[in-house]
């Protein structure tokens, strides 16, 4: 049943990029906005590099005859912060392109792998040799999005402030599925035993919470890819049962890890003991 039928009030994410080439030229034109807080009009474009503001515009938008809003938003700090991950994905894509890793396929949105693209080459007519390059014009279109996000709603006289804060918690909301389903593959679930359902569910959740926890002690200063990436690469080898080598490489975010829960890992040996007593330690925690 549509919200329509239901006659529900509603606010929904629309996605800028699949607007009509009208309204999406508008949405991405960085003139006529208004700050949230004192509807001064803004050039987004002329804002200092730390503004820490939230702006917006908005148009009537009737799609399938149904009276809406369009509010575009623009925020100076989720701009900052996609740019950030955008670059160092970037440099990850040329890591790959140097060492030849570019060729395997994810299915992952986010992967660097996006900004690499194929091109053939021909040599006078002869069998095309396929070269891995990266792709600045994908790069500079992802860029044009940076800040922005757009939502849809029916309430017509509501505050473009509580609007924007729903709209806000909903974000969250919708990373922590993302994560879950991408980083610690909640979905697809291959198993039919209910408990065994319910038990990967539960473990996928378990691991939200402390990944969560973990980046809010880390004050959100890294990725979750990175910070999943690292944890998972803390490995060590056993060496004649008297104690453990470290194999992973240290790190600003291992030495961090470190700091925060109290114990270090990356010693040239650790014996059994040392050991036992970091595990009781978090244990503690």
């Amino acid at each position: 049943m549509t919200l329509l039928n239901r006659k529900n009030a509603f606010i929904v994410t629309q996605s800028i990029k699949k607007l009509k080439a009208d309204e999406r030229t508008w949405a991405l034109n960085k003139c006529d906005f208004k700050n949230l807080y004192d509807d001064t009009n803004t050039d987004i474009s002329n804002l200092p590099y730390d503004d820490k503001g939230i702006y917006y515009k908005e148009i009537p938008y009737t799609p399938r005859e149904l009276h809406q809003r369009l509010i575009v938003v623009y925020s100076p700090k989720y701009a900052r912060y996609q740019k950030t991950i955008r670059e160092k994905q970037i440099e990850r894509a040329k890591c790959m392109l140097s060492d030849g890793t570019a060729k395997r396929t994810s299915k992952n949105p986010n992967d660097p792998r996006r900004f690499i693209k194929k091109i053939a080459v021909t040599n006078d007519g002869e069998i095309a040799n396929i070269h891995d390059l990266l792709d600045n014009e994908k790069i500079e279109n992802e860029a044009l999005y940076d800040g922005l996000y757009a939502v849809s709603t029916d309430l017509l006289d509501d505050e473009v402030s509580d609007i924007i804060h729903v709209s806000e918690g909903r974000w969250e909301i919708e990373e922590c599925f993302r994560i879950m389903k991408t980083d610690f593959e909640a979905r697809p679930v291959f198993l039919q035993k209910e408990i065994r359902i319910k038990a990967h569910f539960l473990t996928c959740f378990l691991a939200l919470i402390l990944y969560r926890c973990i980046e809010q002690k880390m004050n959100k200063r890294y990725t979750c890819t990175e910070i999943l990436g690292t944890i998972r690469n803390m490995n060590f080898a056993t060496v004649q049962e008297q104690g453990y080598i470290p194999l992973y490489k240290r790190t600003a975010i291992t030495d961090e890890l470190h700091h925060i829960f109290g114990f270090s890992t990356d010693f040239q040996f650790i014996t059994k003991r040392e050991m036992r007593n970091i595990q009781k330690k978090s244990k503690g925690r």
